[in-house]
C-alpha cells in the first residue's frame, strides 16, 4: 500500500468513470498498453483483482468499488493541500469549485459570482452545472468544493446554510386560455399538456409528487435539459410549462410568453448551499460560502422573485 502512487489512482477513476481502459488512457494522455500495465500491477500489488474485463468494457469488483471511494477521497484531500498552501504563499487567491442547478446559475450566480471575483479577481472558479441529485452526491464524493441545490432534496451528512428562494411559475405562450389568470393551482393546469426538465430534475419530481398526491396524470409531452429549450417550445404552443419566475425572465426579449404564478404552498422553493466540512474546506471556498451567503442575507425579500408579466415579443414570422 505504501507504494500506491497519484497518478495510478488518476488513472483507476478514469477507468471507473468511462468503464474503459482505452478512453481513461485517452483521457489521461497515455498508451494503452501503459495503462493497462498500471493496472495489473496495482491487482498485483494488492493481490485482489479490481476489474471485471468484459468484451465491450469494465466494470469495478467489491474490491475496486472500495478503491474507488477510498481513492476520491485521498486525491480531493490533496487537491484541498494544494489550494492550502497556495492560499498562503500567495494570499487570497485559489481555485474553488462550484456545482449548481440551473435555477441558481440562471437567477442569481452571475450576479452573485461577478461580485465575489471583482473582489478576488486571481481566483479561478471552476463551475458547472447540474442535477441537485447530483450536486448532493458531487459534494457528498468529494468532487466539487460547494453546491447549490434545492433544500427539498435530502442530502444527508451535507453542511447547508440557506441561499435563496424563487417562486414558481406557470408559463404558457402568452395567447394560451391560462394566460390571464392573476394566479392558478397547479391543479387547475394538469389538463394541458406539460414541457419539462428530464426525468431526474428536482423540479419534475416536484410536478409529479403533486400530481400523485392530486391522484392526477401529469401528462408530459416532452422533456429537455434547459429552461430555455422549455421556453421555445412552449412559445410554439406545443404545452405549458412549470418554471422559476426569475428564470423566464430572461427569455422575454425572443419570446412570446405569459407567466402567471401558482398559488400552491410548494410553489416558494429554498435554494441551499451545501458542503461537507465548512471548517475544512480551502480558504478561498470558505470565502465563497460567506459571501453567497451574505448576499442571500443582502438580498431580502428580493429573493422571493419578481411580479411575473406578459412578454409581447412577436414570433417568429409575425410582423
Amino acid at each position: 500500500m505504501k507504494r500506491l502512487d497519484f497518478t495510478t489512482l488518476r488513472l483507476f477513476i478514469a477507468i471507473a468513470d468511462s468503464h474503459s481502459l482505452t478512453r481513461a488512457a485517452a483521457r489521461e494522455h497515455l498508451a494503452l498498453a501503459a495503462v493497462s500495465k498500471r493496472i495489473s500491477d496495482l491487482e498485483t500489488q494488492l493481490s485482489t483483482a479490481l476489474l471485471y474485463r468484459r468484451p465491450r468494457g469494465v466494470e469495478l469488483t467489491p474490491a475496486g468499488h472500495a478503491l474507488l471511494h477510498h481513492a476520491r477521497h485521498m486525491l480531493d484531500s490533496l487537491d484541498h493541500l494544494t489550494a492550502d498552501l497556495s492560499d498562503y504563499s500567495v494570499g487570497v487567491r485559489g481555485h474553488v469549485r462550484m456545482h449548481a442547478n440551473t435555477s441558481a446559475v440562471i437567477e442569481f450566480l452571475p450576479e452573485d459570482l461577478s461580485d465575489f471575483t471583482w473582489r478576488y479577481p486571481q481566483i479561478r472558479i471552476d463551475m458547472q452545472e447540474r442535477l441537485s441529485h447530483e450536486i448532493i452526491a458531487a459534494v457528498r464524493e468529494g468532487l466539487t468544493d460547494i453546491g447549490i441545490f434545492s433544500a427539498h432534496i435530502p442530502a444527508a451528512e451535507l453542511q447547508t446554510r440557506a441561499y435563496r428562494r424563487d417562486r414558481l411559475a406557470l408559463v404558457t405562450a402568452s395567447d394560451h386560455p391560462l394566460a390571464g389568470h392573476a394566479s392558478i393551482a397547479f391543479a387547475e393546469t394538469l389538463d394541458y399538456d406539460f414541457i419539462g426538465l428530464e426525468q431526474d430534475s428536482s423540479l419534475h419530481s416536484l410536478l409529479q409528487q403533486d400530481a400523485q398526491r392530486l391522484k392526477r396524470a401529469l401528462r408530459m409531452r416532452i422533456q429537455v435539459r434547459s429552461f430555455e429549450g422549455i421556453c421555445r417550445m412552449i412559445d410554439r404552443g406545443m404545452g405549458v410549462g412549470i418554471l422559476p419566475a426569475r428564470a423566464v425572465s430572461a427569455y422575454r426579449g425572443s419570446l412570446s410568453l405569459a407567466t402567471v404564478p401558482l398559488s400552491d404552498t410548494w410553489a416558494e422553493r429554498e435554494l441551499v448551499i451545501g458542503m461537507r466540512d465548512y471548517d475544512s474546506l480551502p480558504l478561498i471556498a470558505r470565502e465563497m460560502v460567506d459571501h453567497l451567503t451574505a448576499a442571500a442575507e443582502r438580498s431580502g425579500a428580493s429573493s422571493h422573485g419578481e411580479t411575473p408579466t406578459v412578454a409581447t415579443a412577436p414570433r417568429a414570422g409575425e410582423v
